[in-house]
């Protein structure tokens, strides 16, 4: 008989959600971690960045209040209080998951799994090894080793360095513009920064529609962030304690030097020590190959969260957490359906999506039409100062379904759960259109947009 039914490595947002749930369904269970329960995104990631983008968001509204009739003088701001009050944050929540695994009964081991047969784990530091029916691999996912961009971790940092770096440095270019990169851009812009964003492809937040990504642009460039785009990055050298990057674009060479370069390009997954290799689990490119139920070729293995490569969000692994212990227990979950994954981005002004982007929707030949709501029309937001961003809706014309839904502005990451919803119960824009909404809210512009998609919006 096997020590446990469930033992979970790796407690990210994917292993101890995974770990909570199969307790929940009363699977005696283990979950082993070598670090911090909470994983990268609860310790190093999602929740200590979100702390300083409300400090950087207080800094801001604090910089414009004379717009508001506020004036005052001696205005002072510490960077290091700022990481001081991220790290209490994490303690918190670290503290909270650790009291959910022990209320749900969970075993906790600490250690490094490493994986001896298909039911058995070896913990590396101790010698022990346990069994168990199912094994859940949720070892998520490191910083990719670029050889043209070597990271010391005092002048050619990674996020993790940078979010206990209490100083903000004069100068800083940051390497890819992807969600890590704008938030940290945003950041470090608001304490003064001067900030120089480099990415390869050919416009910032690539992966998200291209008329998001263009007033994202306008928005940074405004304030002062100087984007390169179309850019590559040839070597980042150390002279006198000065980054100096030597980059390509249109084959012409060029020089930036900065006190810091923050790189923000790329991920491997966490699978090269774990022993996957003992049990001829499949992988690809590193990343473990699952099926829809989290499943890997080997029976009673299974992965979720980064180490799958699907989706790289901690929701998306909570999520695949979800499916794999229900699976286990005989509950038969509905596959997850990645092209509806929201996505979001926790800058100046937020950006948040799901579905196909416009773009997407021309080239797979996919019939569309498009509503849009601009913020500068809408009473809360000018009434809060927030008129930057708009809502853009990807829809059937047909029966006005919503393909995609892309949203700019601020805190639009809350306002996305209401088209998730919509989305999920097969509602169009006839409803989301027809639904009243209270006025005045930012909400109102979902309305808008989708009443826009077929030319009858009020107030646009």
């Amino acid at each position: 008989m096997a020590d446990f039914d469930v033992v979970v490595v790796g407690a990210g947002p994917g292993g101890y959600v995974a770990a909570i749930r199969a307790a929940q369904l009363g699977l005696n269970t283990a979950i082993v971690e070598k670090e911090s329960v909470g994983g990268v995104c609860l310790n190093w990631g999602c929740i200590p960045s979100k702390s300083l983008l409300r400090n950087a968001e207080v800094l801001n509204l604090v910089n414009n209040a004379e717009e508001f009739g506020i004036a005052f003088d001696n205005l002072t701001y510490d960077f290091s209080k700022a990481i001081g009050r991220s790290r209490e944050v994490v303690g918190k929540l670290t503290s909270g998951v650790q009291y959910l695994l022990n209320k749900n009964g969970v075993t906790l081991i600490e250690g490094s799994a490493n994986f001896i047969g298909a039911h058995q784990l070896k913990i590396v530091e101790t010698n022990q090894t346990i069994t168990s029916d199912n094994i859940i691999i949720a070892t998520g996912a490191r910083q990719r080793h670029i050889e043209s961009m070597p990271i010391d971790h005092e002048v050619v940092i990674n996020s993790r360095d940078a979010l206990s770096m209490t100083q903000v440095p004069e100068s800083i270019a940051i390497i890819g513009a992807g969600a890590t990169g704008a938030e940290f851009a945003h950041i470090y812009k608001s304490y003064g920064a001067d900030v120089t964003v480099v990415e390869m492809l050919d416009r910032i937040i690539p992966n998200e529609d291209s008329e998001i990504s263009e007033l994202l642009a306008k928005s940074f460039q405004t304030r002062g962030i100087n984007i390169r785009t179309g850019v590559s990055v040839n070597s980042i050298e150390l002279q006198n304690g000065t980054a100096v990057v030597n980059i390509l674009e249109n084959e012409t060479e060029e020089i930036i030097s900065a006190d810091k370069v923050l790189v923000a390009v790329g991920v491997q997954p966490n699978t090269d020590e774990i022993g996957l290799e003992n049990i001829g689990v499949t992988t690809e490119n590193g990343f473990v190959s699952v099926g829809d139920n989290m499943e890997t070729n080997v029976t009673g293995v299974y992965a979720i969260g980064d180490v799958t490569g699907k989706m790289l969000l901690a929701h998306v692994a909570s999520a695949q957490a979800v499916t794999a212990v229900e699976y286990i227990a005989g509950l038969n979950p509905t596959p997850l359906d990645y092209s509806l994954m929201p996505k979001a981005i926790y800058c100046e002004p937020q950006v948040a999506s799901f579905g196909i982007t416009e773009e997407e929707a021309i080239n797979e030949g996919i019939e569309f039409q498009v509503g849009k709501f601009p913020f500068s029309a809408s009473g809360k937001a000018i009434a809060l100062g927030h008129t930057e961003g708009m809502v853009k809706l990807i829809t059937d014309p047909e029966i006005g379904e919503i393909l995609g839904a892309h949203l700019i502005g601020s805190e639009v990451t809350e306002l996305l759960a209401e088209l998730s919803m919509t989305s999920l119960l097969e509602g169009t824009t006839t409803e989301l259109g027809w639904l009243v909404h209270p006025h005045p809210t930012i909400s109102e512009t979902l309305k808008e947009a989708a009443l826009d998609s077929t030319g009858e919006a009020i107030h646009i």
